[in-house]
């Protein structure tokens, strides 16, 4: 076992007795540099595509559809060279880092990034990536420069960080030890997140299938009229939306509910009133009372369905922004089928575009005439039960699927931390 030194530095601990620790500002070949700032280059149509924080995915890749439009007047793009740095210095993904190669196509980029092109005399800048990648406010809080919470990290900042150094080829056999092993893990994250992917999609199908056919194989089958819908089994009926809910509107005129509730991935989830966080009213006299079994829908922002969960089903008596359209059985249903039915119409895209004005929103004189389909009552329930009992075994996977992904990149960032401040040696 090698000798170990204290660094001086406490969230980095011991170090190697041959390890130094080192300011940014000492491994860098040119001043660093900002997306928006008038010595940037002027836009040109023949540049490569510019990138930002958020177009780089976990594994320091881009995303395909990660092509940035950009207000030329405020940020100026730069050229970026091979083995170059780039760190998020504001917003919600401060401290996130990506490690630039030429192949990988895009040579400019802009806005809330810091720049850095590391001297590879005395710098290895893949060591110098690892070091940075798992940077976030608290590293940068125990950093002796500032005790506050910063909501910005000027270049000051950024040359001041400090980092284990070892001897450059000490810093090579790590860069590339890290390399390897990191790329294993993320082949393994892939892995999962394809079998998430492929639950999620099986998820949506059982809905499907269930709330547009029913649970008997056998059953005869007509054309319901709906493009969308195709077949359905032969006794059930189709109307208007109107014909099974009006639309629930009852104000909390004098603000005595304070049961707060909102939509959050297709549930209806609590939300603490009192709370000073997001963007809530001084008063909630304006908002809906809703009740147990209705349903409530986003009905903004149509044209944005990447997500696809705009219904929620209500399970407490409460009150939500009057800005979601809430739903109220005219006769004798199950809400539970009928949430599932609204769920995959959206799974379906049928609400896709379906909205006006400028955020292509509906309201529920203009959702009530979308056409329904309908079992019988008691298949309805049927349907009901077993999508709640097959959804919540996919979902109980889904969820072990997503703490296997949370293990894997604790331990990646333990791995890296390990490594890059020398606790263990490539050997």
């Amino acid at each position: 076992m090698r000798k170990m030194k204290d660094s001086g530095i406490e969230w980095i601990g011991e170090i190697p007795c041959n390890w130094d620790v080192s300011k940014i500002k000492y491994l860098i070949k040119n001043p660093l540099q900002y997306g928006a700032s008038e010595s940037g280059i002027d836009y040109d149509e023949k540049l490569p595509r510019y990138i930002r924080i958020t177009d780089i995915t976990m594994d320091n890749e881009l995303k395909e559809d990660g092509k940035l439009s950009l207000d030329l007047a405020t940020a100026k793009p730069y050229l970026l060279q091979d083995e170059d740095i780039l760190f998020a210095r504001s917003g919600a993904s401060v401290g996130k880092t990506f490690f630039y190669r030429k192949e990988f196509g895009v040579s400019a980029f802009a806005g809330y990034l810091i720049r850095a092109s590391f001297d590879k005399t005395i710098a290895c800048p893949k060591f110098v990536f690892f070091n940075t990648l798992g940077l976030n406010y608290e590293n940068w809080k125990n950093q002796s420069f500032s005790q506050a919470t910063i909501q910005n990290i000027g270049a000051d900042k950024y040359n001041e960080y400090v980092l284990p150094t070892p001897p450059f080829g000490e810093q090579k056999r790590i860069a590339d030890f890290l390399d390897a092993k990191c790329a294993d893990i993320d082949q393994i994250r892939a892995d999962i997140e394809k079998q998430i992917e492929i639950l999620t999609d099986y998820k949506k199908s059982v809905i499907t299938e269930a709330v547009t056919k029913g649970l008997d194989p056998k059953a005869k089958m007509k054309d319901s009229g709906i493009k969308w819908i195709g077949k359905i089994p032969e006794h059930w009926d189709v109307h208007p939306l109107y014909y099974y809910f009006g639309e629930r509107k009852h104000k909390n005129v004098l603000g005595e509910e304070k049961n707060l509730l909102s939509i959050s991935y297709g549930k209806i989830i609590r939300k603490n009133i009192d709370s000073k966080e997001g963007l809530l009213p001084e008063n909630f006299d304006g908002y809906n009372i809703i009740e147990k079994d209705d349903i409530v829908m986003r009905l903004t922002d149509l044209q944005n369905d990447k997500r696809s969960l705009r219904t929620g089903l209500v399970k407490e008596h409460g009150i939500i922004t009057s800005a979601y359209v809430t739903l109220k059985a005219k006769r004798d249903l199950s809400a539970v089928y009928f949430h599932y039915l609204l769920h995959c119409y959206d799974l379906l895209k049928v609400l896709y575009n379906m909205g006006n004005g400028v955020r292509q929103g509906l309201n529920f004189s203009e959702l009530s005439r979308m056409m329904l389909i309908e079992p019988s009552i008691v298949e309805q329930k049927a349907i009901a039960v077993f999508l709640d009992e097959k959804c919540s075994e996919i979902d109980a996977t889904i969820a072990e699927k997503q703490k296997q992904l949370e293990t894997l990149e604790e331990y990646k960032k333990s791995l890296i931390f390990e490594y890059v401040t020398g606790k263990k040696e490539v050997v």
